[in-house]
């Protein structure tokens, strides 16, 4: 059973079905569903936002052949790119740093690939559950049996409604956890089976639009410093992309790392503030939004792995476990050939004389991953990400010596802060951001409609947080999440979970995202 119908989920899938189909015996082993996946979502794709230039290696290993790049839907292979270094008034064009080349890489909207992959999927045998949220590990004798999936139907305190379904026990010999970014039960299985890695994993959050435009672009565009601040005490790391989607469609994302300080920060309103900007703006005029999207972004990368990626009857692949090149800004061919990695030591563990739980039947595929390209990838980058907490110039500098010493320098691991633990100040950030006007620039509750959001009014509220904490705090939640679901007034926090589109910023920043019922949060088709 796999938990999670993205990238890793989906190519794990795919894997498992062409394994079986080679496998008669395994087969008829298995019985009627070979491969289950879960999905919290409507469909595969429903709840995944990325920028995406997607490396296709992990693809090409995937299908071996089956499938060329050309029946992917891909928005084209990059033709061209620059990296800019913005300032309020001026766009300074510079050399692309070797880490963000993308030579050889396509355009693509996760969403679209993510539904087409679970098409895979189920051709390959797969049985794909949609609208199924996994909320609890079933756990015996130390060893993972499988998961509960969680109640539809219940009403805002909790009272079963007339539609009320009650959640089911889904059992398999190898559980396989692919949920993405702030995975509710990859968390619960790192810290049930002591698998926490040395540093503790940090996020950034993501926020992305695509536009309908007048004019092509012709080339990936990224860009650095302004609207963030280059000074260390407001620790504000990240930046913008900006890609092109056939000739009429253009989408642009905004970045920052969630160990930020001021209260007032809001990635939203930063997105908006980066379309007024003279060399952004010409690139939208005359168009039209026709997506939006948030999601948070594993940033932790080599040194906040977990110890182990298996426990009996149990692995974890992808996002969850922090599997992202921060520098490179790519993940999701490292979330496909985990996916692929773990299939292949779960069937290995179901040969005759072998079983799934013994402890460490499954370290085959740690080893896997330790040899992979994932693996050398992110240690040579390991460091990076952490430079960059002492300020955009410095980071930039110590990034750059790294880059030319393919990862020797510093000669340790930097360990990551949590992102809960910075402190927070205020400076009257949020009097700079643009007014909304419907045009260029948009508020968060029309952001929130066009994401095509279906939770429940009166649905039960899966966000887990104190209602009663320091003005500060209480601010930083309301400016921080892009779905306005927090409001702070008169000490308290306001909470309206129906708005939420389960971007996992609050599990950062102190409170906890919980799986909500199945087919809530947003559709997302474009992202």
């Amino acid at each position: 059973m796999i938990v999670g119908a993205g990238p890793a989920g989906l190519a794990c899938a795919i894997r498992l079905g062409q394994l079986v189909q080679e496998s008669p015996e395994l087969a008829e082993r298995l019985g009627d569903v070979p491969v289950a996946v879960l999905e919290k979502g409507k469909q595969p794709g429903s709840h995944i936002v990325s920028g995406a230039v997607v490396n296709p290696r992990g693809l090409r290993r995937l299908f071996r052949g089956a499938k060329r790049i050309a029946d992917m839907p891909f928005y084209g292979e990059v033709e061209a790119e620059s990296v800019y270094l913005l300032r309020p008034h001026t766009a300074i064009r510079i050399p692309t740093p070797p880490t963000m080349k993308n030579h050889g890489n396509y355009v693509a909207s996760l969403a679209q690939l993510s539904r087409w992959l679970g098409e895979q999927a189920e051709e390959a045998g797969a049985t794909i559950l949609p609208e199924t949220a996994a909320e609890k590990l079933l756990v015996k004798d130390g060893r993972v049996l499988g998961v509960r999936t969680g109640d539809k139907g219940r009403g805002r305190h909790g009272e079963p409604l007339g539609n009320f379904e009650p959640g089911s026990d889904i059992v398999a010999q190898v559980t396989i956890l692919c949920e993405g970014t702030q995975g509710h039960l990859t968390a619960i299985a790192l810290d049930r089976f002591g698998l926490e890695g040395e540093s503790p994993q940090v996020w950034a959050l993501g926020v992305k639009e695509v536009w309908k435009v007048e004019r092509p672009l012709r080339r990936v565009i990224h860009t650095m410093g302004w609207p963030l601040r280059a000074r260390a005490r407001y620790r504000e790391f990240g930046g913008s992309c900006i890609y092109p989607m056939r000739k009429d469609m253009v989408t642009l994302g905004m970045v920052v790392g969630l160990d930020y300080r001021d209260a007032e920060l809001s990635v939203h309103d930063l997105l908006q503030e980066l379309k007024t900007h003279r060399f952004v703006r010409p690139m939208l005029e005359g168009g039209e939004r026709v997506g939006w999207g948030a999601k948070t972004i594993p940033e932790g990368g080599f040194v906040a792995l977990p110890q182990r990626l298996h426990a009996p009857g149990l692995l974890l692949c992808g996002d969850g476990v922090g599997m992202v090149n921060v520098p490179a800004l790519k993940g999701i061919h490292y979330a496909v050939e985990s996916g692929r990695l773990a299939a292949e030591a779960a069937v290995d563990t179901l040969r005759p004389g072998r079983t799934p739980w013994t402890p460490g039947a499954l370290a085959v595929y740690d080893d896997a991953v330790r040899q992979s390209f994932i693996w050398s990838d992110l240690k040579a980058v390991r460091n990076m990400r952490q430079a960059f907490g002492r300020g955009f110039y410095l980071g930039g500098m110590l990034a750059g010596a790294m880059t030319a010493s393919r990862g020797a320098f510093p000669p340790g691991d930097m360990e990551t802060e949590p992102d809960a633990d910075q402190p927070i100040l205020r400076t009257g950030r949020s009097s700079r951001y643009p007014a909304p006007d419907g045009t260029l620039t948009f508020d968060k509750l029309s952001s929130v409609y066009l994401s095509g959001n279906r939770t429940r009014d009166d649905a039960p509220n899966h966000l887990r947080v104190q209602t009663r904490v320091p003005d500060e705090l209480a601010l930083l939640w309301e400016r921080m999440c892009p779905a306005q679901v927090y409001e702070a007034a008169d000490g308290r926090v306001e909470v309206t979970p129906s708005n939420c589109v389960q971007c996992g910023a609050i599990t950062a920043k102190g409170g906890r995202l919980t799986p909500p019922e199945g087919g809530a949060g947003p559709e997302y088709t474009l992202t």
